[in-house]
């Protein structure tokens, strides 16, 4: 079992920058990929990255390449995902996610194992 808190959201200018975290409980949250994805106001939940359990591969979602960085430190059971050059687009829930396959991306957001609460992140124009 496996639970997620994030924190770090708030508001901030476009072109500005935030650090998001997600707090882990359980011993084995080293072993799942971490994923985070986001909810706008009326939109669908959307995959944003995912980061190995080893930290070998990450993988983006086009918008926020070259934006966006996931890290995790499993020594302290928790994961990262800073952003920067932040756009108004970019305002949405931020969720964290656990989950055993390698391509979290490519799977139902009911088949994901473990979801955080989220945590607002608002960019003014």
């Amino acid at each position: 079992q496996v639970q997620l808190q994030e924190s770090g959201g708030g508001l901030v200018q476009a072109g500005g920058s935030l650090r998001l975290s997600c707090a882990a409980s359980g011993r084995t949250f080293s072993s799942y990929t971490l994923a985070w994805f986001r909810q706008a106001p009326g939109k669908e939940r959307e995959f944003v990255g995912s980061f190995s359990p080893g930290g070998t591969w990450t993988y983006y979602t086009d918008s926020v390449k070259g934006r966006f960085t996931i890290s995790r430190d499993n020594a302290k059971n928790t994961g990262y995902l800073q952003m920067n050059s932040l756009k108004p687009e970019d305002t949405a829930v931020y969720y964290c996610a656990a989950d055993n396959s390698r391509f979290p991306h490519t799977r139902p957001l009911s088949a994901i194992d473990y979801w955080g609460q989220g945590t607002q992140v608002t960019v003014s124009s």
